[in-house]
């Protein structure tokens, strides 16, 4: 059975997000839109390399947050981490590689979900992500 990630009163906790989602295997972009899409979110982009997430980023998208697998095929996600953070759009890092991966660092304040993780762990870190953002 899928998890429903819902407020209290059955209204979706991402109701009209616009969520970015950032990974390249295809199978895990497909279940994180999904999930996404169950918990009320609208998708600005899904984006299977960092070229697709930089337009994406930075296009007239209007992205609320985004959520970033940190490796992309052989590249790094932080590229498109530094254009959102340009732009002041919050975004949580999920990645299998949370303790080896160097681009982290430069991100020390950031969200880190560790794959693979329940639908309601991600909806609560990217509700915590634009919670804490200063632009929202």
């Amino acid at each position: 059975m899928t998890e429903h990630p819902r407020n209290l009163d059955s209204t979706p906790l991402l109701a009209k997000a616009r969520v970015l989602v950032v990974e390249d295997d295809f199978l895990i972009l497909l279940e994180l839109e999904a999930m996404l899409l169950d918990a009320g979110a609208d998708i600005a982009g899904l984006c299977r390399n960092v070229r697709e997430a930089l337009a994406a980023a930075n296009g007239d998208g209007d992205v609320g947050v985004a959520l970033l697998d940190v490796r992309l095929g052989g590249e790094t996600v932080a590229p498109v981490a530094r254009a959102l953070s340009e732009r002041g759009t919050p975004f949580v890092f999920y990645t299998g590689q949370v303790d080896t991966d160097p681009t982290l660092a430069e991100w020390p304040g950031c969200r880190i979900v560790s794959k693979p993780a329940a639908p309601r762990t991600i909806v609560t870190a990217l509700l915590e992500a634009m919670r804490l953002s200063p632009s929202s």
